[in-house]
């Protein structure tokens, strides 16, 4: 599962996503406020591990905007401040736990696990923008109404939200969608993704699929989503 670390030390950063990795974690990384904003635009993160003290903006404050931005993800708060009014404004703003520093990782991987635990996040739900994505029933819904999609079109989208803001090329398509003694063409994904990014424009879902010619395909956010 993939975590999201906010930390503007990078040797701790660094030494906590090799850590978390060990444990089956993957985590990104990023160093200011801004950029954890903006990650979280592009990427269904688990859950978030955030610092208070950042360079830029107060944790506090990004938190406030992650939660007013529609994050559903559990928050830890991993930070130096360790004041009672520090904890109470914390979790005020959104936080669900709060650990202060210096701390024992076996600790941060308990709270980790029992953050995880009582989410209500599907940890199979696939999620971009305004779009979720299950793979179970095979549905997949824009502001919580289901979208119309064939098999080949929801298993286009499936592709696209594992890999959100990345470029997924053609021939992955094919050998993704087609077993080795099936027909299959170049042409065809072209049909199937072009009828997907009519029905997700069609739905107001805030989320584009981008012809990339010669590379592939990319999801990603509408400017004005």
């Amino acid at each position: 599962m993939r975590l999201l670390l906010v930390e503007d030390d990078l040797e701790l950063a660094n030494g906590l996503v090799n850590t978390l990795a060990q444990s089956n974690y993957a985590a990104d990384a990023v160093h200011c406020g801004r950029d954890a904003v903006a990650a979280c635009q592009t990427t269904a993160y688990r859950l978030i591990i955030l610092d208070l003290g950042l360079p830029d903006e107060d944790g506090i404050s990004v938190l406030r905007r992650l939660r007013a931005n529609g994050l559903t993800a559990p928050v830890l708060i991993l930070t130096a401040r360790d004041d009672l009014k520090d904890r109470i404004a914390g979790l005020d703003a959104g936080g669900d736990d709060y650990l202060t520093k210096p701390f024992a990782f076996g600790e941060l991987e308990a709270r980790l696990r029992a953050l995880l635990r009582r989410s209500h996040v599907d940890q199979n739900l696939r999620v971009f923008g305004e779009v979720e994505f299950d793979p179970g029933s095979r549905i997949a819904s824009v502001k919580g109404r289901e979208l119309d999609l064939t098999a080949r079109e929801a298993a286009v989208l499936e592709l696209l939200l594992a890999r959100p803001g990345r470029v997924v090329s053609k021939q992955a398509m094919v050998e993704s969608l087609y077993s080795w003694d099936q027909e299959a063409s170049h042409s065809a994904i072209e049909v199937f993704v072009s009828r997907l990014r009519r029905k997700l424009d069609d739905a107001g879902a805030g989320v584009g699929v981008r012809v990339l010619r010669g590379l592939g395909y990319r999801l990603e956010l509408q400017p004005d989503a």
